[in-house]
């Protein structure tokens, strides 16, 4: 389960982050796949045009859940159980994929939305498992570029739906069409205080600031998830650079990130937030924080980088907690 938004700040640059929660530890890290590339996925063989980075792993081979290519297209995956539906078999003409496998041909092969909606009718996503968690993933997937430009697709009745997300956020199930007309019922919430009304011969007192937002979802629920982001994507300052945005899309992630232990599964594994993954659409850059490291982490696409990278490149990732110890700042300063 997890969450996503887009955000863009005032000087233009456009981002896209997410939540992964899961239950199977991923041991996620950052990772740089070269141009050019071909890449023996489990529904067949594809290729790539163009470099990316995100959160990958080089398995049998290399897969990612979501990342940032050279064009600045960002996607995400996310979990869509009990919609999710794949062919069996590739039909004539058309390029089979496995779910697991859509973000790493996307960011090897898309330059924008536009140039999406153009190749969707090329591709179909197959019925085939991972092989780290042994089953078909349910999957739908977010795909915003550096325009800002956001869309969702939904692999659904045999056919892939890509669907324009005009308030650029995406949780899990149900589909988007449903939690767009979920929000008619929170649409009245507000960052302001509203008054109170007398009742009867009794005038309660106001509960202060804050009480414009009473009745916002506050549950781990995929659609509680999607008003909560939605609703303080709305009204959150926006940022007036990169630094802030990030700062921003930490804070708005808060309100959805969950630790271990307070959502079990029916398997009895704990869901939980492992990782935040956040991609500078305009400088084709990706950020990475950890459940135990909430320092972000990040590697940029340089020209440099791109021209002599030859294979994929997956990057050590610091698990230990930082805290900055400022006792010896004070002792120095005092003598």
């Amino acid at each position: 389960m997890c969450t996503s938004l887009t955000l863009a700040n005032q000087q233009g640059d456009h981002f896209l982050a997410r939540t992964m929660d899961f239950g199977t530890d991923f041991q996620a890290r950052i990772m740089v796949m070269p141009r050019n590339r071909t890449v023996q996925g489990d529904a067949g063989t594809f290729t790539t045009q163009y470099g990316f980075v995100g959160a990958g792993r080089k398995l049998d081979h290399e897969m990612f859940t979501d990342g940032v290519n050279e064009c600045g297209v960002g996607i995400g995956a996310l979990y869509f159980p009990g919609h999710a539906s794949y062919l069996e078999d590739t039909p004539a003409d058309m390029l089979g994929l496995a779910p697991q496998d859509f973000v790493a041909w996307v960011l090897g092969n898309i330059t924008s939305v536009a140039d999406l909606r153009k190749k969707v009718s090329q591709i179909q996503l197959i019925n085939v498992p991972a092989a780290l968690i042994n089953v078909v993933p349910p999957l739908h997937f977010i795909i915003s570029d550096a325009t800002g430009t956001t869309a969702v697709l939904e692999p659904e009745g045999g056919e892939l739906h890509l669907i324009d997300d005009p308030v650029g956020v995406m949780t899990n199930s149900p589909n988007l069409s449903w939690h767009l007309q979920h929000l008619s019922t929170y649409s009245t919430l507000t960052n302001q205080e509203r008054p109170t009304h007398a009742l009867m011969d009794y005038t309660p007192t106001t509960q202060g600031p804050g009480t414009g937002a009473v009745g916002l979802p506050g549950d781990y629920t995929s659609m509680s998830r999607f008003v909560k982001t939605v609703f303080t994507k709305e009204y959150a300052t926006p940022a007036t650079d990169v630094p802030g945005t990030l700062n921003l899309l930490q804070d708005i992630l808060n309100g959805v990130t969950i630790p271990k232990g307070v959502k079990i599964q029916e398997d009895g594994q704990s869901d939980y937030t492992q990782y935040r993954g956040y991609m500078n659409l305009t400088a084709h850059t990706y950020y990475m924080d950890l459940y135990e490291n909430q320092i972000l982490q990040k590697v940029a696409l340089t020209d440099d980088l791109l021209d002599h990278l030859e294979e994929p490149v997956e990057y050590p990732m610091s698990r230990q907690v930082y805290v900055r110890d400022l006792t010896a700042d004070q002792v120095s300063t005092e003598e």
